[in-house]
């Protein structure tokens, strides 16, 4: 204990010794990625050394959350540091023709009322880039200086474009970035968010040979496969930064989008209780921050972390203070990580009935208090399916539930029906944090 004090107390110089010199800062996104699905994260078969190494070497919170298990609105709430109540982003698409570019700018319209962490670093002279997934029209309306998403409805602008290149085709566009990013003597902001593990799985046969074996599944082989593909691109990254001599004075942020659970046979994941539900496999992910010099290595096991932290941890180590509607911590901060006692999400329909009404698109809240979790159905919307596509989903929940997540991680025993006490209290806080109106 004392070591790792005298250690914490050391890193903590390095801030004011680099004053002078804000870090860059690199946020790595995976996309559908299950939360245990690391070695660090004790996985038996998957080979992550890369992202293994973020973890050993940095601020690694194993029992991080997204608000939300969708990708568009956890990726907003990522860049603004707000809740998708608060920034209104609660889908992935607006209701009605998907193809209208009108119809599709009415939720760009929504984000740009809300700040984002590109813009306020650029106001601090940060430059900017965007690759790999990005909802909000073209994104420099993200406050980028940069992009290789443009937007264009007409053009097949949706969630990506030209960004979702990056990783799965070429790191060119993030390697140049860097370069010019270091010819002009500023810092920068990179959002590296690769169409990784992300379906189609079609990992390369070099490393789909390396997880095909009797007894697997050979769609769990593709899917371990597509893992290693991410992580070799972490690793390029990193020794491109390594190589351009700007490690040193570069923090790396590491979350995953959302939850995945691929079930042998190829079946949806919709019969998986990960993405767009309210469980563990859908809004778990750790969350990793590595910084040379400038953050201790320390694991936590223990306390609570939300990807809405990622902005009020960030922006003070670049000088900037965070927006006030912010309402996230500082995760370096360890004393702050253990009076936090609980924790919040909602989860929404994929298709926004009413872009500017976030309760209109609600269809579960659900808050960790310690070890004790609650996921409260919003029975207003019973009737309008998460998924249009799939509108018979079987974990579709008729009352609350609680689970307690230390005996029962994979949240198979529901404590509802024989601790009514426990979900009066627990639904009470979630109100406090928020009654949808």
């Amino acid at each position: 204990m004392l070591r790792q004090t005298a250690l914490c107390a050391l890193f903590a110089l390095f801030p004011l010794l680099a004053a002078d010199r804000p870090p860059n800062v690199v946020f790595v996104i995976s996309d559908d990625h299950g939360w245990s699905d690391y070695g660090f994260m004790g996985h038996p078969g998957v080979n992550t050394p890369n992202i293994d190494r973020l973890a050993r070497e940095g601020l690694a919170v194993t029992r991080g959350y997204v608000p939300t298990s969708l990708c568009r609105p956890s990726l907003a709430s990522i860049m603004t540091g707000l809740y998708p109540h608060q920034h209104r982003i609660t889908g992935n698409d607006p209701k009605g023709n998907a193809r209208d570019a009108a119809n599709r700018a009415s939720m760009v319209n929504v984000f740009q009322e809300s700040k984002t962490i590109a813009g306020m670093l650029g106001a601090k002279g940060y430059v900017s880039h965007q690759s790999g997934k990005w909802w909000e029209g073209e994104c420099k309306c993200g406050g980028f200086t940069e992009c290789m998403t443009h937007g264009d409805v007409e053009r097949g602008g949706r969630h990506g474009d030209e960004g979702l290149k990056i990783g799965r085709q070429t790191m060119k566009p993030v390697f140049d970035f860097i370069d010019r990013a270091k010819e002009s003597g500023k810092p920068f902001f990179l959002w590296y968010a690769p169409f990784l593990p992300h379906t189609p799985h079609n990992p390369p046969a070099r490393l789909l040979s390396k997880y095909t074996r009797p007894g697997l599944d050979e769609s769990l082989a593709k899917y371990y496969a597509m893992i290693e593909w991410l992580d070799e691109t972490v690793g390029q990254l990193m020794a491109h930064l390594e190589k351009t001599g700007q490690a040193s004075n570069t923090v790396i942020a590491y979350v995953a989008d959302n939850g995945w659970v691929q079930l042998p046979g190829n079946e949806t994941f919709m019969n998986s209780r990960a993405k767009l539900s309210p469980y563990d496999a859908g809004v778990r992910t750790p969350i990793l921050l590595w910084a040379p010099k400038r953050i201790a290595p320390r694991r936590d096991d223990r306390n609570l972390a939300s990807t809405i932290d990622l902005a009020t941890t960030v922006l003070p180590m670049c000088g900037v203070k965070p927006a006030r509607e912010m309402p996230g911590i500082d995760l370096l901060d360890d004393k702050a990580r253990a009076r936090r006692d609980s924790i919040h999400g909602a989860i929404f329909v994929h298709t926004s009935q009413d872009v500017n009404r976030p309760a209109a698109n609600l269809k579960y809240r659900w808050m960790i208090r310690g070890n004790y979790k609650l996921i409260a159905p919003h029975s207003a919307n019973s009737a309008i399916p998460i998924w249009e596509s799939s509108p018979k989903i079987p974990w579709m929940l008729p009352r609350a539930e609680v689970f307690d997540l230390a005996a029962d991680p994979r949240e198979a025993n529901d404590l509802a029906p024989s601790r009514p006490e426990l979900v009066r209290d627990l639904t009470a806080a979630i109100d406090r944090w928020w009654t949808p109106r």
